[in-house]
């Protein structure tokens, strides 16, 4: 048992890497999983216009041996699917002929840029001047939503 810490510490184990995309036209954040997969990070943003986003993902999934893709679906207020998560899914279906042994999961983005811009103004930034940095943080947003769905609870 590691000194000062519970005994669920010993039974952390490295975990594969998760990769969070927050999809747009202009932009697309991306956010990456801690070692210990409980944590998201924000990681970058793709400028769509100067920057070919599936190769850039692509890259990013080999460099930071990624196992699985969280892909926030954006759906409307009665949970059913506009033109917006057809966008998405399209994007789904290129990324997925980039990566193809890598797994694609959706999960609802709902209020993701939102509580993206609530944490940025916490911390004192202005979201207006941060527009890059928003969609990274929206992305984490998506990946902590995942992350926190689907971590283990540890009981002493």
């Amino acid at each position: 048992m590691v000194k000062g810490y519970p005994k669920a510490v010993d039974a952390l184990e490295i975990q594969p890497r998760l990769l969070g995309i927050d999809y747009g036209d202009v932009r697309i954040g991306l956010a990456v999983s801690d070692e210990l997969g409980f944590l998201a990070h924000p990681l970058e943003t793709i400028y769509c216009r100067k920057t070919h986003p599936l190769k850039r993902i692509a890259e990013i999934v080999a460099e930071k041996q990624i196992s699985k893709i969280i892909l926030g679906l954006p759906l409307r207020l009665d949970s059913s699917e506009g033109p917006a998560a057809e966008k998405v899914r399209a994007f789904s279906d290129r990324l997925r002929k980039e990566v193809s042994s890598i797994p694609i999961e959706f999960i609802d983005e709902s209020y993701s840029t939102m509580d993206a811009q609530k944490q940025l103004h916490a911390n004192g930034k202005n979201t207006k001047n941060s527009k890059g940095v928003i969609d990274q943080a929206a992305a984490a947003v998506i990946l902590q939503s995942y992350l926190d769905n689907s971590s283990p609870t540890f009981l002493d």
